[in-house]
Parts: structure tokens; C-alpha cells; sequence
């Protein structure tokens, strides 16, 4: 199976002492994220997400299904990663890697089982028709932290998400087009975002957001998933050096903040989104009505 290229003994001195002297290479502080932007397609539940030079791409997509025997009044709600050789040459086709499966069970922690879209309203006929709703991930280039970036992603892309109306008339159901009755958003509970926290030497040196470079020498990791009011939906420490108690409850108010940074900015860019939809749309009608 191929493999990042590991850094050369050079750049692991030159990185680790440079930490130690309080510095990163690229210039930013140690709480400090890359700059993150996030932009809609012109379709409804296609998300954007740039958070340095790592790119990530998310595309919901939705159809009515029967759902599982177990489940008759859940609609069913999957997300599937993809991480092309696009996006690093260590990646290969269907031969998933330890980041692919590491990135899916995360997401599906944070997201899916934290219950953050309401499954029970994707319900159309109990036992029988459902809305079955799935998000396609795709990464487009890896350069760091592809778990908070992909998170977002996926997140907006739900909540950007609009499912044609239906109605049920006896054992009929109709499926409404976007022509004949404007489309509806998701049922959406809270919205949970990952941060994730990179040690260094014995556990004391902790930095967030950090790049392809500092993940390959960082000693071991944290994965924080929580929403804007506190909530802790899963906390990831898979191996590597021990982390102190008091470090790890530093380290959840650090995600509490940027939780709530992420929360504003999503929010805003959902608000522009639908402002600029809704030029020639309803608000314009009534606007032109009152000019009569």
C-alpha cells in the first residue's frame, strides 16, 4: 500500500524545535486555524470547504426507499467518504486506509449518532416509504486535518439541503418538482463540529488545526465533537502519548469557542446564500406589488 512521504530528519528537527521556541512554520499561532471558507453550489446541499490548502467537497442527495424492518418509523441517513488518489498519492480506489475508516467512524459519531438530523421526519408511510438521505464526501486535496474540515463540510451541506414536498392522499404518495412546490429543508437538531488537537513532546505542546507536516511528527492526537451550547457528542483519543486530565479540559473550552466561531460563520453564509437565491423570488414579487 503506498505511503506519505515522511519528512526528512531536517524538517523533523527543524519543526519539533521550532515548537519548542513557541513557533510555527507557517506563521500562526498555536490556537490558531488556517483560514476556512465555505462555499454553496447552485444546487441545493453542495458544500465547499477550503480550510488552508486542504479542500473538501459534499453533496447530499435524497429518494424514497422502504426502511429497514428494525426501523419502520426511521428514514435512513448514511455518509460515505471517498479519498481519491486526487487528493493524496497515498490514497488508493476502493482500498481504504487507516485515515479513510478513521475519518468515516468519526463523522458517523458526530453526526449520525448524535442525532443531529431528526431521522423520525423522513418518515413518509410508516413501514413502508421513507426518504433515505446520503452524503457524498469527497476530498480534493489533503494537506492536514481532514476530520474538522470534512465535519463542517458535511454539516453544511445538510443543513444547505432543501428534499422535494410530498403529500399522501390514502395509500398515495406524491413527490412533489421544485416547479410545483418549493422544496424543504431538513429537520435539523443541533449542529456538532469536530476540533482537533495535535501533542507534541511529552503531551505539553498542543496546537489545533494543524498541517499535513505537523500531523506526520505530532505524538498523538484529540478529537473533540461538540455543538455551540457545550454539548460533547464523542471525544476521540486513539493511542499515542498519554495527555494529562487538566490538558484535555483545556482543550475543551479551546473547542467550545471555535465550535461557536463555526456556528456564526456557517449561519452567516447560510443567511447569504438564501438572500441571494430569493432575488427574483417571493420577497421580489411582494416588493414589486407594494411598487404598484
Amino acid at each position: 500500500m503506498p505511503r506519505e512521504a515522511e519528512p526528512s530528519l531536517n524538517e523533523r528537527a527543524f519543526v519539533v524545535q521550532a515548537l519548542q521556541e513557541g513557533l510555527r512554520i507557517d506563521g500562526r499561532s498555536f490556537d490558531q486555524f488556517r483560514k476556512l471558507e465555505l462555499k454553496f453550489g447552485d444546487q441545493y446541499g453542495v458544500a465547499d470547504v477550503t480550510l488552508g490548502k486542504t479542500r473538501i467537497l459534499a453533496k447530499v442527495s435524497a429518494e424514497v426507499t422502504a426502511p429497514y424492518s428494525d426501523r419502520p418509523f426511521d428514514g435512513i441517513f448514511t455518509i460515505t467518504t471517498e479519498l481519491s488518489p486526487m487528493a493524496s498519492p497515498a490514497f488508493e480506489v476502493n482500498r481504504p486506509t487507516e485515515t479513510e475508516i478513521l475519518l468515516s467512524r468519526l463523522l458517523e459519531k458526530t453526526v449520525r449518532r448524535s442525532n443531529a438530523l431528526d431521522t423520525e421526519s423522513l418518515c413518509l408511510v410508516a413501514g413502508q416509504k421513507c426518504w433515505s438521505i446520503r452524503v457524498d464526501l469527497h476530498v480534493l486535496s489533503h494537506d492536514g486535518n481532514l476530520i474538522d474540515g470534512s465535519c463542517f463540510a458535511v454539516v453544511a451541506a445538510l443543513r444547505h439541503f432543501r428534499k422535494p414536498d410530498t403529500s399522501i392522499e390514502g395509500d398515495t404518495l406524491t413527490v412533489y418538482t421544485p416547479a410545483e412546490r418549493e422544496p424543504v429543508p431538513l429537520s435539523w437538531l443541533h449542529s456538532p463540529f469536530c476540533v482537533t488537537f495535535s501533542f507534541y513532546g511529552d503531551g505539553e505542546i498542543t496546537l489545533l488545526d494543524a498541517n499535513l507536516l505537523e500531523e506526520q511528527l505530532r505524538v498523538s492526537s484529540c478529537t473533540i465533537s461538540l455543538n455551540k451550547h457545550g454539548e460533547i457528542c464523542q471525544i476521540a483519543k486513539l493511542g499515542g502519548t498519554p495527555v494529562e486530565a487538566s490538558t484535555l479540559l483545556q482543550c475543551t473550552s479551546v473547542a467550545l469557542n471555535k465550535v461557536k466561531e463555526f456556528s456564526t460563520l456557517l449561519d452567516q453564509k447560510l443567511a447569504a446564500d438564501s438572500k441571494r437565491r430569493d432575488k427574483g423570488g417571493l420577497l421580489a414579487e411582494l416588493s414589486a406589488e407594494n411598487e404598484r
